[in-house]
This record gives structure tokens, C-alpha cells and sequence, in this order.
């Protein structure tokens, strides 16, 4: 395979991934704003998270740099981290009030 051939290869697929990345990133801000189940939510900010590290992984690949790959695994922790602390937080407001409607919770005091 020619130079030549190989980089419209990496052009095509940097092009895909990107387009992947943003379709992933329209879904999650489409589905957060328009959902008000609380675990919907938390799920559509999963999605952008991962939008992120298909660019940076993308991006990493087509630079040949390993920093997008090394941040990718500490987006991974945030996303890791936030998903148990969300996990608790729902489990909690579902115990108080028997319903996961955001609308129900935009008065914190009882």
C-alpha cells in the first residue's frame, strides 16, 4: 500500500471518528436537556464523557502522541467516580421522596 493510500485511510477514519464524537456529544446534550429522570441524566452525561475520548483517542492516533490515550484514562476516573457518586445520590433522593423526577427536586428543602 502506497504512502499516499495510507493517509487517505487515516484522513477517512479521523473523519469518521470525529463525526462519531459529535453525534455522541448531540445525543447526551439532547437527551440531558430534554429528560428529567435523574438516572437518564446521569447516563446522557456518561455519553459526552465517552464523546470526549473518542476524539482525544481519534486525535491521539492521528498525531501519533500517547497524551490523548493518558488523558483518556483519567477522563475514565472522573466518569468512574462520578457514575458510583451518582449511583449513591439517586439511590438516596428515590428513598426520600419514591421518584426520580428532576422537577420534583429543584426545591432542596423540605
Amino acid at each position: 500500500m502506497s504512502l499516499l493510500a495510507s493517509e487517505a485511510f487515516s484522513q477517512a477514519s479521523l473523519a469518521h471518528a470525529i463525526l462519531l464524537s459529535g453525534a455522541l456529544l448531540s445525543i447526551g446534550i439532547a437527551g440531558f436537556l430534554s429528560r428529567r429522570n435523574l438516572i437518564v441524566m446521569f447516563l446522557c452525561t456518561e455519553l459526552m464523557f465517552q464523546a470526549v475520548i473518542v476524539a482525544m483517542v481519534a486525535f491521539g492516533r492521528w498525531y501519533w502522541d500517547f497524551s490523548g490515550q493518558v488523558f483518556v484514562i483519567f477522563i475514565l476516573t472522573v466518569a468512574a467516580a462520578e457514575a458510583a457518586l451518582a449511583l449513591a445520590l439517586v439511590v438516596l433522593l428515590y428513598r426520600r421522596r419514591s421518584t426520580l423526577d428532576a422537577e420534583v427536586w429543584t426545591e432542596l428543602r423540605e
